[in-house]
């Protein structure tokens, strides 16, 4: 079993810039793909953001390119999303999540979800 604790989530300005942390209990961290996927109230969850095994291949959700960062930290078992220019649309639930292989193919490569952690985008 895999354990993803997200951090960093609140509240922040329009324009303003939110960095979250999520923070994995697998020995063997490096050697998966993760992704961030967000729930606003209401709406299905979406796809933002995600990172190869190595941080070699990044790919992001049209609505945040440009905007968000993900990165990886594979001596310490976490993986972070720079979040930047904020806007309340971006505003909801924010989920770590870890995938079965080494590269994210798809919301049903996801083995692992964390609890979530709330951004919210004031205009």
């Amino acid at each position: 079993q895999v354990q993803l604790v997200e951090s960093g989530g609140g509240l922040v300005q329009a324009g303003g810039s939110l960095r979250l942390s999520c923070a994995a209990s697998r020995r063997t961290f490096s050697g998966y793909a993760m992704a961030w996927f967000r729930q606003a109230p209401g709406k299905e969850r979406e796809f933002v953001a995600a990172i190869s095994w190595s941080g070699g291949s990044t790919s992001y959700a049209d609505s945040v390119q440009g905007r968000f960062s993900i990165s990886r930290d594979n001596a310490k078992n976490t993986v972070l999303l720079q979040m930047n220019r904020l806007k309340p649309e971006d505003t909801a639930v924010y989920y770590c999540s870890q995938a079965r292989g080494p590269y994210y193919a798809g919301t049903g490569s996801v083995d692992y979800w964390g609890q979530g952690t709330q951004v919210t985008v004031s205009s």
